[in-house]
């Protein structure tokens, strides 16, 4: 069982133009330190979740088994300043960061109340009417709709401490969690004819075109990513048990991880899951470089002028790091057959979107969470790879059109942290694969 795990999980990974054995001496040398010690920071480490949003496809009857599912919001003291405004896009970019990211309404004030500039050039009036406003901000609302492969929160949410709520074994397992597994797989991957599994069976996916096979092993690589993220860190002694360790103990579990992955437990399918893993971590990672002329230029602002110095040096030195991996994953061979390729582009869209929505039907709060998190950055790079807005980057920083390449700070959280849950789980991958051997 043991070797069959190792000896499968070799050679190129599929429809990649790369190898295992690369995207793990990479990954676990160059790109996992230094994600380790960016997202300890305060500009990665708060995201905002509504986690109290309901599921709209059955009424949740779950409830975990544990207490480790609970999730503990930030109180307002604890967030940093630079994180409580907005950014309002279309207007005042040659502006500080602390003038751009002041609280929404301070910038209402100044646009309801704007007037003439400059009376002695002439005629020209600059003041925008409200009314006109609220139509920049539908339209610009519309503009995102089109490009978003996930659904936006119906109301701002909290935010959540990543560090203080990690990602771990909770308990959250029976009829529910398998509910939201089936759910995506079932109802919302395209499959071939006569699959009547969660998965698709890997004799049968390369009957799919290019896209929907894409669309498959990302949302497989996903799930595998989260499995690990459980192995690796499961409740091998509660609290109530061992006195002395509070909080209880957590470490890697083989015997589950073998559980989830061997070829035994899985009818031989568990090694083309964990290279889906691959896929998907390729996939971002090629995301992350088509948009690192744009992140390079953000300013990570929090409040703290030199704390957001060191993450804008530390961003800059990760995406020098990506940009030179020499085997990115290619989106420009897909969708490129006319009209019926912008129609299949735009399923797959609604796709993904129905599965941020399901997101959302996640029982444990904490698994929802990262769920969400996960999902979040996964939309976020699709977003990246196929609006086709960051085709040809160019900085906009004197342009009203900035906005065309606009991410929100959310995106950008969400997208370095799911990075750095997959670049986590093939850490822990090649750690169970020492413990096996």
């Amino acid at each position: 069982m043991k070797r069959m795990i190792n000896a499968s999980l070799k050679g190129s990974i599929d429809d990649c133009s790369c190898n295992v054995d690369t995207v793990d001496y990479f990954n676990n040398m160059k790109i996992y330190p230094r994600l380790q010690s960016l997202l300890v920071r305060d500009y990665f480490r708060f995201y905002k979740v509504n986690l109290k949003q309901e599921c709209p496809f059955w009424t949740d009857d779950s409830k975990c088994a544990m207490r480790y599912c609970h999730v503990q919001p930030c109180q307002d003291e604890d967030i940093p300043d630079g994180l409580k405004g907005d950014m309002l896009r279309n207007i005042h970019f040659n502006e500080s960061p602390v003038d751009k990211y002041r609280a929404r309404a301070q910038f209402d004030d100044c646009l309801h109340s704007a007037k003439d500039h400059n009376r002695e050039l002439g005629y020209l009036n600059t003041t925008i009417s409200s009314e006109n406003y609220k139509d920049f901000e539908l339209w610009q609302q519309y503009d995102d709709a089109q490009d978003n492969f996930c659904v936006e929160e119906s109301s701002p949410g909290e935010y959540v401490d990543l560090l203080l709520n990690p990602e771990r074994y909770t308990g959250y397992k029976g009829p529910s969690a398998h509910r939201i597994w089936h759910t995506i797989y079932m109802e919302n991957c395209f499959r071939p004819e006569n699959s009547p599994h969660n998965f698709i069976q890997s004799s049968k996916i390369n009957g799919m075109c290019l896209e929907k096979r894409v669309f498959y092993r990302v949302i497989s690589g996903l799930h595998a990513s989260i499995n690990i993220h459980l192995c690796s860190k499961y409740l091998l002694m509660s609290k109530d048990t061992l006195a002395i360790v509070p909080g209880g103990q957590w470490g890697p579990n083989l015997r589950e991880f073998q559980k989830r992955f061997s070829p035994q437990e899985t009818g031989g399918e568990g090694p083309n899951w964990l290279r889906n893993l691959y896929f998907t971590y390729l996939l971002e990672l090629r995301a992350l470089a088509k948009a690192a002329p744009y992140l390079g230029r953000e300013e990570y602002y929090t409040g703290n002028k030199e704390h957001d110095k060191d993450t804008r040096l530390a961003m800059n030195d990760i995406l020098s790091i990506v940009k030179s991996f020499p085997e990115h994953f290619n989106e420009s061979v897909m969708f490129t057959g006319g009209a019926e390729a912008q129609l299949l582009k735009e399923q797959f869209r609604q796709h993904f979107r129905n599965i941020s929505r399901i997101m959302d039907c996640v029982g444990c709060d904490k698994c929802k969470l990262w769920g969400k998190l996960q999902t979040h950055g996964l939309g976020t790079a699709l977003k990246i790879l196929f609006s086709g807005k960051f085709d040809r980057w160019e900085s906009t920083l004197n342009n009203f059109n900035k906005k065309k390449f606009f991410l929100e700070r959310s995106e950008i959280v969400a997208l370095i942290n799911a990075f750095g849950r997959l670049s986590e789980s093939i850490f822990e991958l090649d750690k169970f694969r020492q413990m096996m051997r």
